[in-house]
């Protein structure tokens, strides 16, 4: 069978490949064709669109590239048109993948949906159109399915895919890492800074305030997969600050505590049991229109699955160098760590165990099948 899948940034390209793996495996005939990123290329599928040509952030960006976004629409939904998918999978990205559906349904695609859009966040009202669009909706994390149900959408829960994304993560050495990546044999605090370039400067700017503090540790930058050295080198003014490109897990195995952008990589850093500072900070625009439409307790993704502010977090005018050195130097204390790693394996546990890649793609392949069966 034919699939056509869509994803829209780097997590969704780590979700995608694994996806793809399972569906090749399952599916021997299976064709797949994708808007992803080098990943999901790699795990075999023919690359269309890399998400590093649409990472718009933030509502100013989105305006100012509105001609741009309108282009990569018109031209995915031709794509799909010449390619005539059985399957189309859209991975997260709302606001790209939305829109697509809400063309594709009507005009005869079967709809499939890994990994649900932020509606439990923010729009709920984006549920509706998702029930008219979607024929199968598979989602991540736990409180999602009940949100959903309340509005008598029936999801299926999967279990999250990190959880086999890290146990498929070879672990080196910490002397192998040390050598092999220039560092000392100081602890290390891992900076995660996020992906685009605004969000980057923005992070770095207030996470390196605190360097000078802890002349014993060295502060090592997790690079994105999407941004080159050469961006990074503005920031690396000290020779306690260092800088890894696209190794951001096996930094984390070998990392003392973490300062980690909102996001997906909050959990990711929970999940490989690093104590950690959740930091954000958007320009004051964004923040006000969020502020407006957001209606969560928290922002980070271990924070919501447990119901309870587990790791700290720091949000715009709470993003300081005061306060980021305050839970840092919260976070290296011995016994408020022991309680953190003992929260991180509760927050696991409820994120159902391995395989969720695997029982989705199966899942994609039976739904489809019937819905192939009913047409």
């Amino acid at each position: 069978m034919k699939y056509y899948i869509l994803a829209g940034e780097a997590s969704g390209d780590l979700h995608g490949s694994n996806l793809i793996k399972e569906i090749f495996k399952q599916d021997k005939n299976a064709q797949i064709r994708c808007w992803g990123g080098d990943l999901m290329q790699q795990a075999g599928a023919e690359l269309v669109s890399h998400y590093k040509e649409r990472a718009f952030m933030g509502f100013g960006e989105i305006i100012k590239n509105l001609s741009s976004i309108l282009d990569f629409i018109k031209f995915c939904k031709q794509d799909i048109e010449d390619y005539k998918p059985d399957a189309l999978i859209f991975i997260d990205n709302s606001g790209f993948n939305l829109r697509i559906a809400k063309w594709a349904k009507p005009a005869g695609f079967n709809t499939f949906y890994y990994i649900s859009p932020q509606v439990w966040a923010s729009r709920a009202g984006r549920v509706e159109t998702i029930k008219k669009t979607i024929d199968h909706m598979y989602v991540v994390l736990p409180f999602v399915k009940p949100f959903y149900e309340k509005y008598n959408y029936n999801v299926t829960y999967v279990g999250h895919p990190l959880i086999d994304a890290i146990q498929n993560h070879p672990t080196k050495e910490a002397k192998d890492f040390r050598i092999e990546n220039k560092l000392s044999d100081k602890p290390i605090i891992a900076l995660l800074p996020g992906s685009r370039k605004q969000e980057i400067t923005k992070m770095l700017t207030g996470m390196l305030s605190v360097v000078n503090d802890y002349p014993d540790y060295q502060f090592v930058i997790a690079g994105a997969p999407s941004q080159d050295y050469s961006f990074y080198q503005q920031f690396i003014k000290n020779e306690n600050i260092k800088f890894i490109s696209n190794k951001t897990y096996a930094l984390l195995k070998n990392a003392t505590a973490a300062l980690v952008t909102s996001g997906t990589a909050t959990l990711e850093t929970a999940l490989l049991k690093v104590p950690e500072v959740v930091c954000y900070k958007g320009s004051w625009l964004s923040y006000q229109i969020a502020k407006r439409i957001i209606t969560l307790k928290y922002i980070s993704l271990v924070n919501l699955i447990m119901d309870e502010e587990v790791v700290t977090e720091l949000i715009q005018e709470k993003f300081t160098t005061k306060n980021i050195k305050k839970e840092l130097d919260k976070i290296l204390e011995p016994n408020y760590k022991k309680q953190l790693l003992a929260k991180y394996e509760v927050l696991e546990q409820k994120l159902g165990g391995v395989g969720a890649s695997e029982k989705t793609a199966k899942l994609i392949i039976k739904d489809l099948k019937a819905l192939l069966q009913n047409h």
